[in-house]
């Protein structure tokens, strides 16, 4: 079967080590100034879920022509590119929503990767797909049920967590490149 070449990139181990290093950065970003750039923060998560965006699409292209995951990371991804649009246009809206935007987006990020997981045995790093959704579903709640953490403790999580899915993929990224290396 030939694979389109953006389904090949989906597929490639530097894709996964780029998203992952992007992460790592913005995650730093989003630790070492929580106090004075809350506004500088709405924008950063809104660049990091443009690049989301983009990620999922072009994994939405390596997944096959047809299945549930696919389409699921299809439409994430085109929610994630909205929203992340959406945060940066609308700065001041976007750090009084923040808690409420990552809740949701976390809660279907993460049912989206296990089901990506369930939905393709084959797929590389299966258990880390399945772990890194239930921290995400886990971190969402979480969110959500706990409204009032404040702004400051929520820019500290979502640097945490961005950190935690850069280390992720930077060790998908390294297992894709062990499977794709010629012997």
């Amino acid at each position: 079967m030939n694979k389109s070449p953006v389904a090949r990139l989906g597929g490639s181990w530097t894709w996964h080590l780029l998203y992952g290093l992007v992460s790592i950065v913005i995650g730093v970003i989003s630790l070492a100034w929580p106090g004075p750039t809350l506004v500088v923060l709405a924008v950063v998560l809104g660049a990091q879920l443009i690049a989301t965006g983009v990620f999922r699409l072009v994994g939405s292209a390596s997944l096959g022509e047809t299945g549930t995951a696919r389409t699921l990371t299809a439409v994430l991804g085109v929610v994630s590119l909205l929203l992340g649009l959406y945060a940066i246009r609308h700065v001041l809206i976007t750090v009084l929503a923040l808690g409420l935007l990552l809740g949701v987006y976390w809660i279907v990020d993460g049912f989206t990767a296990v089901f990506a997981a369930v939905d393709h045995p084959g797929l590389p790093g299966r258990a880390w797909n399945v772990f890194i959704g239930v921290l995400g579903v886990l971190a969402g709640l979480t969110l959500l049920v706990w409204p009032g953490l404040s702004l400051l403790t929520l820019s500290f999580l979502a640097g945490l967590w961005l950190i935690m899915l850069g280390a992720m993929q930077l060790g998908l990224a390294r297992r894709i490149r062990g499977i794709t290396r010629p012997a």
